[in-house]
């Protein structure tokens, strides 16, 4: 059964963030979904301007509500009329908000029901910071719903999507979400293998053939599970590819979206080994700010 996406986009307004309003309004239209837009006013930065331009902020901030007010709407009108081939406009409903920005994001999409939230990896004030990774996990601790970061203007569907996985319970659930995504995209299911305690064998005197004899049984079994998760997975041999190495998981997963020519890398937010790395550590902040491509991290 395919998911309908109805996402929450945020934006910042400015030029490059239509580029996750117009990938989320994609995403909507084509799975039968509805789309939200967000702009929040950050508390802070209204708070200075009511002090360096009293006693004239009142009306200095009435006027930035009104541009707002009317880029949003314009935006929305935008995105909701109705494409070659569609039989409807798409439901735009847009939300201008003060607050504290990612606190405000979180927020209305749960009020909202959204199951996904989208945004923007470049733009102008909060949104630059988004290819540090840092203001991504932020966000991504802050709200239940997947999170996807958009890099590129959405021209077509994604054809390439390279998922991590780990073999936990979060696997299946990331190749699922990764089809709705594109329906007819190739799937690359990724793992990073690793022996345990490799570098204790090597100081206890342990040969370098039998670590290589461990290595080459590791990755065969790696590759059988890899092939009995596509199976449970409803994967047919067309459909995916599988990639196994001994490699750093951050450098192999970049590698490879270069590799694959990837246009979306879906991340876990939990499991075990790599795929817990990803959000907890620094994996998720070098993926995030390296990645030229769309990532989406989910939980």
């Amino acid at each position: 059964m395919n998911t309908v996406f109805s996402p929450l986009a945020a934006t910042d307004l400015s030029a490059p963030s239509r580029h996750a309003a117009q990938r989320a309004a994609m995403l909507a239209r084509q799975s039968g979904g509805k789309l939200a837009l967000i702009h929040v006013l950050e508390k802070d930065a209204l708070l200075e301007l009511r002090r360096l331009f009293s006693p004239n902020a009142e009306e200095l901030e009435q006027r930035m509500h009104a541009q707002a007010e009317q880029s949003l709407a314009d935006l929305a009108a935008e995105l909701g009329r109705t494409q070659p081939g569609a039989t409807a406009p798409l439901r735009v409903d847009y939300h201008l908000q003060e607050g504290t920005v990612l606190t405000s994001i979180a927020e209305q999409a749960e009020a909202l029901g959204c199951n996904l939230v989208v945004v923007g990896a470049h733009g102008a004030g909060f949104m630059r910071h988004w290819l540090l990774g840092a203001t991504a996990e932020r966000l991504l601790r802050k709200t239940l719903q997947p999170v996807l970061v958009v890099k590129q203007a959405p021209q077509l569907d994604y054809r390439t999507v390279l998922v991590p996985v780990d073999f936990s319970h979060w696997s299946k659930r990331a190749i699922a979400l990764a089809r709705s995504f594109s329906p007819q995209a190739a799937l690359v299911l990724l793992h990073a293998c690793e022996i345990p305690f490799e570098g204790k064998m090597r100081f206890a005197g342990i040969d370098e053939e039998t670590i290589l004899q461990h290595r080459q049984k590791i990755k065969r079994e790696a590759l059988a599970r890899l092939d009995e998760l596509a199976h449970d997975a409803g994967l047919t041999p067309a459909q995916w590819q599988p990639l196994v190495a001994f490699a750093n998981p951050p450098d192999f997963i970049l590698e490879q979206e270069e590799e694959q020519s990837a246009d979306l890398i879906v991340l876990g937010k939990h499991g075990t080994g790599m795929t817990e790395e990803l959000l907890l550590g620094s994996v998720t902040k070098h993926v995030l700010g390296q990645a030229r491509s769309d990532v989406l991290v989910v939980r």
